[in-house]
């Protein structure tokens, strides 16, 4: 194999902090509804992406079944509600919070497949998803006692949570047959469109925002999108699965500590334990699962 042109630890870094930007990017465009960040974010992607796909891989199209259609569809509209829900979950609860909760999908994705795929656990996959579970009992048990609000942010980041588990779900199959560019902008095209029907029946308004929230829009669509993402995606070539998997779990720490920087968030200190706990559960789980993982990374991170 040829020498990368860039060290992927330093890849999987950058990523990290890019995919960590994306909560408090989202803050910051505070005025404007969960469903039209997230409408943008997509929409911008696409159109980014659009110019390469249709050179590229115009001919794909025409190759993909009925049934992949469906799945990607349906995969497309659970992706548009993971991002409605975590967006509106910031609206309520603090971002260290929010991408923690976020976070635990690796455990509804295991869930999933022991559902639907008959998949085992071991012994040790049951204590790690336990000791993670825990830690979020922690958070929530920490935000209710701040207010009422800050836990129902806690439960939306937890069906954002299982949101995109469904999308992964649907999609992973499909990813057999599709290439990755191709896959993901049919995907993201599908969830703009969703999300477009949905603002326009909620009545939103798509413009007049102020010019710092296009900004903001763009770089959710770049920054978390293509430096975070793609990045991880190709660090795929280099390094294995289990590893890039486990660099993303730190991701809730580079969002706290963002989020301290620009918007002065403070952490709590049920937040800080049950973060911990957390992380530490889902980095076992990840250890103990990386063998049997069905859901890989080139799929997961979409949010």
């Amino acid at each position: 194999m040829n020498k990368p042109p860039l060290n992927p630890f330093i890849a999987i870094i950058i990523g990290v902090i890019s995919v960590s930007s994306a909560a408090v990017l989202v803050k910051l465009a505070n005025t404007a509804p969960a469903s039209i960040i997230a409408n943008y974010r997509l929409l911008f992607a696409v159109l980014i992406m659009a110019p390469y796909v249709l050179l590229k891989h115009n001919k794909e199209f025409k190759l993909i079944s009925k049934k992949d259609w469906l799945f990607s569809a349906l995969a497309g509209i659970f992706l548009a509600f993971h991002f409605i829900f975590w967006f509106e979950s910031l609206n309520y609860t603090s971002v260290a919070s929010s991408v923690v909760l976020v976070t635990l999908q690796p455990l509804f994705a295991f869930l999933g497949t022991y559902l639907f795929f008959k998949e085992r656990f071991s012994p040790a996959a049951i204590i790690s998803m336990l000791i993670a579970l825990t830690g979020s009992v922690i958070i929530g048990y920490g935000d209710f006692q701040i207010n009422g609000a800050a836990l129902f942010g806690d439960l939306l980041a937890i069906i954002g949570a299982i949101m995109i588990t469904v999308y992964f779900l649907m999609g992973q199959n499909v990813r057999k047959r599709v290439s990755l560019m191709t896959y993901t902008f049919v995907v993201y095209g599908i969830s703009s469109i969703t999300l477009v029907i949905y603002n326009i029946v909620l009545q939103h308004s798509f413009v007049n925002y102020p010019a710092t929230h296009w900004w903001i829009f763009i770089a959710l669509a770049i920054v978390p999108t293509f430096f975070g993402h793609t990045l991880f995606n190709w660090a795929l070539k280099w390094v294995s699965t289990s590893f890039i998997s486990m660099g993303i779990v730190f991701e809730p720490v580079g969002a706290s500590i963002l989020a301290y920087i620009v918007l002065g968030e403070q952490i709590t200190w049920t937040q800080w334990l049950g973060g911990t706990i957390v992380i530490f559960g889902l980095f076992l789980f990840i250890v103990s699962t990386s063998r049997k993982t069905k859901i890989t990374i080139s799929e997961r991170k979409k949010s």
